[in-house]
């Protein structure tokens, strides 16, 4: 494929002008959502292929966050894409000043494995919401559900409006030699690093939602078995396979034998006492991630779990205990149904071992303290943050989703979806009624009035 073609016809199609029709953008959204809504089957079917996903977990993760962004959008849209009145100084009356969000133009939506149909939906529905063409790049790596994609997308959508691309790496790289006015990437740090480099060379705007290692602080104060079910659940869910899963624990010593024990309790009753044996329980995307994870087993004591199988790339819900935080696991994100434990005495000792690494796309705090919730909230930083729960917040269209520092930059889901894949355009208007001609030439004798003015 020719992808300078491709994109020379997506500028066309742009500058028709259609794009920017509210009407249009509602009705591609609705197209979208009826595209969905008629493949369930399908959709079910190919996350099985490509991750074991269970058919209640796909409708949770996949199908219904991307429904919910649609009708979010369909239902904000009008109001977002008003001009935006603000008020100007008195020394420029008679006028006004007004922000017009426009479209950014054409942009290009390369997403990962682990979500295979949400992480190319839900940011497709912000760049059709703010009025833009897209191209989009699923992961090779689910290659069913990147093969429903195209055939779904290639069905309801002009791909001079709404492309899609399969391919690898090399089709990735040849993606980004090509000038688009934004890029949304969803991935690994290092990944990137590569894109945001693409993206310099034609001074193109990026969203990088990346990763990084989220901790879950757990403090003394808790209802400990629903913090169990809660973190259990968070967890592993598509086997770990989560960006914003909780990637290691930080547990007061006064508890952590007892969350130890309700996790195993919640584990046996989610996925029975063989969870190998559960329809409830996915498995790892291919044979590489696999043997990077089973090697991280070896990291800490094994507490809980452990056990796997090669063949059917099935890694068992595991906890390990750490005694030391210089291993391999907790140098990089885990990305898989490990969860490392480490015991803390003082909420400061917690805080101050977040705040030794990167900056994380999530952080967790399990505590009815209000003054431990604060100085969780005031002295880290984090993506986002999630008081007694874990993942939920991903989930709230209302919430601006994205990293910061090393986990990310930029803003999704909601209105922050919108804003993404929009120019706010500034725009002051002058009345031509009448003349001040104070800042004009000759300014003699003008300063005193002037600085009182201006100030």
């Amino acid at each position: 494929m020719n992808y300078s073609d491709l994109l020379r016809q997506q500028r066309e199609f742009f500058q028709t002008g259609k794009t920017r029709s509210i009407d249009f953008r509602i009705t591609q959204l609705k197209t979208l959502k009826r595209a969905i809504a008629e493949s369930e089957t399908t959709i079910n079917e190919a996350l099985q292929a490509d991750l074991s996903k269970p058919v209640v977990e796909t409708y949770i993760t996949e199908i219904a966050v991307v429904k919910k962004e649609i009708d979010y959008a369909i239902k904000h849209i009008k109001t977002w894409a008003k001009p935006q009145i603000t008020a100007i100084p008195f020394e420029q009356l008679p006028g006004a000043g007004k922000i017009y969000p426009e479209p950014l133009g054409i942009v290009l939506i390369i997403s990962p494995w682990n979500y295979p149909l949400q992480l190319v939906l839900a940011p497709l529905v912000g760049a059709i919401a703010a009025g833009n063409c897209a191209i989009v790049k699923p992961s090779e790596i689910a290659a069913r559900t990147a093969a429903f994609l195209t055939k779904m997308l290639q069905k309801h959508f002009d791909p001079a409006y709404v492309a899609i691309v399969e391919g690898g790496v090399e089709t990735s790289q040849q993606l980004l030699a090509e000038k688009f006015d934004h890029i949304f990437f969803t991935g690994g740090t290092n990944v990137g690093k590569i894109v945001m480099e693409a993206a310099t060379k034609h001074l193109t705007s990026v969203t990088l939602e990346l990763g990084g290692k989220s901790p879950c602080i757990v403090d003394s104060d808790v209802n400990i078995e629903y913090t169990a079910k809660r973190i259990t659940w968070g967890k592993f869910i598509n086997a770990g396979q989560t960006c914003v899963a909780p990637d290691y624990l930080l547990v007061s010593q006064a508890i952590k034998e007892r969350l130890i024990n309700e996790i195993q309790k919640c584990i046996f009753e989610f996925y029975g006492t063989q969870p190998v044996d559960s329809p409830d329980y996915a498995r790892i995307i291919n044979r590489q991630q696999f043997d990077r994870l089973v090697a991280l087993l070896a990291d800490g004591k094994i507490v809980i779990g452990g056990e796997t199988d090669a063949e059917t790339r099935y890694i068992a819900p595991t906890m390990i205990e750490l005694t030391a935080l210089e291993g391999s696991v907790m140098q990089s994100e885990i990305f898989g149904p490990i969860l490392p434990v480490i015991t803390y005495q003082d909420i400061s000792e917690a805080i101050e071992i977040v705040n030794q690494r990167p900056k994380p796309l999530a952080l967790y705090l399990f505590s009815r303290n209000k003054n431990i919730q604060q100085r969780v909230l005031q002295e880290t930083s984090s993506g986002s943050v999630c008081i007694n729960d874990t993942v939920m917040q991903f989930a709230v269209p209302s919430l601006p989703f994205g990293g910061v520092g090393s986990s990310g930059m930029g803003k999704y889901h909601g209105k922050a979806s919108f804003d993404t894949f929009s120019h706010c355009k500034s725009v002051l208007y002058r009345s031509l009624a009448i003349e001040v001609k104070l800042r004009y030439p000759p300014y003699r004798g003008k300063l005193p009035l002037l600085k009182r003015i201006l100030g």
